[in-house]
């Protein structure tokens, strides 16, 4: 199992503040790839909201003791002192991310955003967007820079705002086949992001021509299928430079590169920093919270 996480107050305390109107409280991913169930169960829920975004796989909520299979593309956002029982199983692979936030404001935001407050599931797209400004999020309330709560709140805005787009743009007239079709494009990218993939050959081996298939891809996704595949290359890449000690060569070998300095470019290009500065920051902030 993979997680990473980061709390505001450095405590698994609950928040509720009403100091400023949005305050983000805490921000993590779990990724069950080992752990054969991961339950969780809050019968009195908590004093704070929480969202849920569904990145892969499915999941297994239950609301008034009914369940609910939440599947990737997916947001669940539970309200203050709401029962909250989930779980995970490995057997459906699921990517997680959840942010628990609380504020004085926090009902007017919703409602600004459109966020469906008499559903707790709802319909949030599949988009690469949402990983980076969660994994953005659990980054600056880790580090803590100068500004970080302030950037915490802008980042959750802009979750709040492409959902909003994604749900308006949504056009629920569209084919089941071409939602399903983008779907298992998204899956089939996620499985084999680290080998060469020619978008060519896949759009021809599921009889759709390239242009369509990129023009609906990046409709669905906000991204084109190669810029989808690179984010899931460096993004699978930061993590390993998080959680292992595998030099610059392994890694970039292992999510599909052989030129450690091609991917080091492309590194740099998305994150802003080169492999090795990325790996340096970390180091110096657990040095730092180990003192």
């Amino acid at each position: 199992m993979y997680m990473n996480s980061g709390y505001l107050k450095e405590s698994l305390m609950e928040l509720k503040d009403k100091s400023r109107p949005l305050i983000v409280g805490s921000c993590g991913v779990y990724r069950l790839n080992t752990v054969e169930k991961l339950p969780t169960w809050r019968p009195k829920g908590r004093l704070d909201y929480q969202l849920l975004y569904v990145v892969s796989g499915k999941t297994h909520f239950y609301f008034k003791g009914k369940e609910r299979i939440v599947s990737a593309g997916h947001m669940v956002l539970y309200q203050p002192r709401q029962e909250q029982k989930y779980d995970y199983f490995c057997e459906d692979k699921p990517e997680v991310y959840w942010l628990h936030f609380t504020g004085s404001d926090v009902k007017n935001i919703l409602h600004k955003y459109e966020i469906p407050m008499d559903d707790p599931v709802f319909y949030s797209g599949a988009s690469a967007v949402y990983s980076y400004l969660f994994k953005e999020i659990i980054n600056e309330i880790q580090t803590r820079k100068v500004g970080y709560e302030e950037l915490l709140t802008m980042y959750l805005h802009q979750i709040f705002l492409l959902v909003q787009r994604t749900r308006q743009e949504h056009n629920p007239t569209v084919s089941s086949y071409l939602q399903e079709e983008m779907e298992f494009a998204r899956r089939y990218f996620n499985e084999h992001y680290n080998e060469t993939i020619s978008i060519e050959d896949y759009a021809q081996s599921r009889g759709m021509s390239v242009s369509w298939f990129q023009r609906n891809f990046k409709q669905f996704v906000n991204h084109s299928p190669t810029q989808y595949i690179l984010m899931n290359r460096v993004n699978n890449a930061a993590s390993l430079l998080e959680t292992t000690d595998y030099n610059m060569a392994e890694i970039a070998a292992i999510v599909g590169y052989e030129d450690p300095l091609y991917f080091s470019r492309l590194f740099r290009k998305l994150k802003g920093m080169s492999p090795s500065q990325y790996r340096n920051l970390l180091s110096e902030k657990e040095k730092k919270d180990a003192e």
